[in-house]
């Protein structure tokens, strides 16, 4: 073991050289740990492509995609523990209240969550954990951090993981071996569903490291908003402004507007219609709705 630990060690040293050289541009200001991040994201890559890829590319090829989903159902069903009590720490009742009975639905009429029932009776699923929790409480996410085999984090969220752990129901499961196994399907049945992605980004991305941090970091601060725009934003203004533009307003009801017509304006002037036992501003004459509204048409 501790020859294992110590062979983990050095490729992280060599890794972390080899990005310190390939990589001369001053860290960002959210990304301060760049030098270390890079090496801990190298030893993932290594991994990655050693055995979790591999993994999830077989059970992805001999896996129904009726097994994949229930197997997800399953897993996304115990999450919903834990989003219900960061919603209610966030002060949101509600939305713990709808993840509560996507549980309940899930668990008995959806048999342990292998079906996901509660989506269909229009419980839709919520996305929060104790990192989110921390935002909305005003905590800022801090340095990005990447994680050995987690992945991308911050100086937030990575111990906010240990929060979130005693919510998940099989932390508490006492038989080690049916635990660490199904947390092993878990992450293959993951990782199977992000190989379209992952592999696009190998694709198009210069710097793949550089594309996921930004993607992540900006998809955090979106989840703790809860997809509000960015007031820090150059462009919020413009969507504030183009949002109060397209609102409708609210004016007083249609007859009472009519009855408020000034005399000596235009369209008090307008020659009534004939048929209504009011005057009508011409352009308002020739309206079936409008004169329907006012209670003008038989």
């Amino acid at each position: 073991m501790l020859v294992s630990i110590r062979k983990v060690i050095l490729l992280l040293g060599v890794l972390g050289l080899s990005s310190a050289c390939t990589s001369m541009r001053a860290p960002s200001e959210s990304d301060p740990l760049e030098g270390f991040n890079r090496s801990v994201d190298g030893f993932n890559q290594v991994v990655d492509k050693a055995v979790v890829k591999p993994l999830a590319q077989g059970y992805d090829k001999v896996t129904p995609p009726e097994i994949k989903t229930v197997v997800g159902n399953f897993f996304s069903n115990l999450d919903d523990i834990s989003v219900a009590v960061n919603n209610l720490l966030q002060g949101k009742p509600k939305a713990a209240g709808s993840d509560i009975t996507r549980f309940a639905l899930n668990t008995t009429i959806g048999i342990v969550g292998l079906a996901d029932v509660a989506t269909e009776l229009g419980f839709q699923k919520n996305d929060e954990d104790f990192g989110q929790t921390l935002g909305v409480w005003g905590v800022g996410s801090g340095p990005y951090l990447v994680l050995p085999l987690l992945g991308p984090s911050t100086l937030r969220d990575a111990p906010a993981r240990l929060v979130d752990a005693p919510l998940d129901p099989l932390y508490h499961y006492d038989d080690v071996r049916v635990r660490n196994s199904l947390l092993v399907v878990n992450v293959v049945n993951t990782r199977a569903r992000l190989l379209p992605a992952t592999d696009l980004v190998e694709r198009v991305a210069l710097d793949q490291y550089a594309f996921v941090r930004d993607a992540y970091l900006k998809r955090r601060a979106s989840l703790v908003r809860d997809g509000a725009p960015d007031p820090n934003d150059q462009g919020y203004d413009d969507f504030e402004e183009e949002s109060r533009s397209v609102v409708p307003q609210h004016f007083p009801p249609f007859k009472a507007a009519l009855m408020q017509i000034e005399p000596g304006s235009a369209a008090s002037n307008a020659q009534p219609d004939s048929n209504s036992p009011i005057g009508l501003p011409i352009d308002l004459q020739q309206s079936e709705r409008a004169k329907s509204g006012l209670g003008l048409l038989n």
